[in-house]
């Protein structure tokens, strides 16, 4: 097989001619100076600027010669009252040290004196039950008013015995008695019929990789040989620049400050014997056997029958339901009209709601009669009178905050 592909076959060599390479000049400045005028510079003609004249007008100050008057209006309305300080009820102690040692007393020794104990005569009556000389009387409501009544024998329906049927089971469905099925022609399968492809020609071992694909002749890779490490000649100088400027110094080695042990060795052998070793020795204990106690009802060993103590004791009786007394749940209608009137209705008399006078800045009914220092107004009542609805009676003078 010939080893050209596409690409080789289509690609035409063409023949690569190099860039010409350009030379760069030497730069050369050029004689006299450089013109640094611009069209802005031309064209822009300067204008004289004035400065800009403020359109606000100037702050005045508007100042009094009077006096200010610094009272605000809660200390002008809300004037102080003269109020006596009182004088204290506190007991006036002296301290006097105690001439012997701690023999100051306690607060609790002080205002707790040492009493004798004098118990209460408890009023309690004696937790005893009184017996009483009449015999006790167990009738009740129930049993006077009880009327014992004779039950009808209870109905007992007759258990009917089961009688097979002689007729034989049908068991025919209506799904098989409805859809017997239409009669007809079976589907025809589409798959095919799965037929042996055989061949009785003997089998050439080459297939079509190893036909199309044949070996390739490679050379043999080329083993680069590596170079012998040859030493070079002379002995190698291991001095360093540290190691030949250093200058070493006698020092002495420093001092423990820990002081040295004077302990005393001796060959005699350790004594591991201690006090408590001596006094508390080890106990010899034994596992204590486990107490099994023994069964008092012996296991039964007869056969088990299927009798208990209820079916052998048990005896049937005939049930007597009681009596219901309970009356019949039954509404009664009356035609009377509903009587809504309450006590509250009948005797409850509403009451005016009276405004405290001092609300006012001139109470009505009153007359002003004078200012005290402190701004409080008093009036006096014209015709005083006592309210009928209020304990209280209405005062005589009022004191108004101006």
């Amino acid at each position: 097989m010939e080893g050209i592909t596409t690409f080789k076959s289509d690609y035409l060599p063409y023949d690569i001619v190099k860039r010409p390479f350009r030379i760069q000049e030497e730069h050369k400045p050029k004689t006299g100076e450089i013109e640094l005028g611009t069209t802005y510079q031309k064209d822009y003609n300067a204008h004289k600027i004035q400065p800009v004249t403020l359109v606000r007008p100037l702050e005045r100050k508007h100042t009094t010669g009077g006096k200010l008057d610094t009272i605000p209006t809660y200390q002008d309305d809300y004037r102080s009252w003269e109020v006596q300080r009182r004088e204290t009820s506190k007991v006036e102690h002296m301290y006097h040290p105690p001439t012997a040692k701690f023999g100051n007393t306690t607060t609790f020794q002080d205002d707790f004196v040492p009493r004798e104990l004098n118990p209460r005569q408890s009023f309690k009556p004696p937790c005893v039950a009184k017996l009483s000389d009449v015999p006790f009387d167990g009738t009740t409501s129930h049993r006077t008013s009880y009327i014992a009544h004779q039950l009808e024998p209870k109905f007992l329906r007759s258990k009917e015995e089961y009688k097979p049927s002689n007729q034989p089971f049908e068991d025919l469905t209506t799904h098989r008695n409805d859809f017997k099925g239409l009669p007809g022609q079976l589907a025809k399968s589409c798959k095919p019929e799965n037929a042996k492809v055989g061949s009785n020609v003997h089998f050439n071992g080459v297939t079509e990789f190893q036909d199309r694909f044949q070996p390739w002749l490679v050379s043999v890779r080329e083993v680069r040989k590596t170079k012998e490490y040859v030493p070079p000649p002379g002995n190698m100088d291991f001095n360093s620049t540290s190691h030949l400027d250093y200058v070493k110094h006698e020092i002495s080695p420093a001092v423990p400050i820990r002081p040295v042990s004077n302990g005393r060795r001796t060959n005699a052998p350790f004594q591991g014997t201690t006090t408590t070793k001596e006094d508390f020795k080890s106990w010899g204990s034994c596992r204590q056997e486990i107490i099994k106690k023994q069964q008092e009802i012996p296991k039964p060993t007869g056969k088990f029958y299927d009798l208990t103590t209820f079916r052998s004791h048990y005896i049937p009786h005939q049930i007597i339901p009681a009596q219901s007394f309970k009356p019949a749940r039954a509404i009664v209608l009356n035609s009377a009209p509903f009587q809504s009137e309450t006590m509250y209705r009948i005797e409850y008399t509403p009451k005016k709601q009276e405004i405290c006078p001092a609300n006012y800045p001139s109470p009505p009914g009153y007359v002003y009669v004078n200012t005290d220092s402190h701004g409080h107004k008093f009036f006096r009542q014209l015709t005083p009178e006592f309210s009928e609805s209020n304990i209280n009676p209405i005062p005589k003078e009022v004191a108004v905050v101006s």
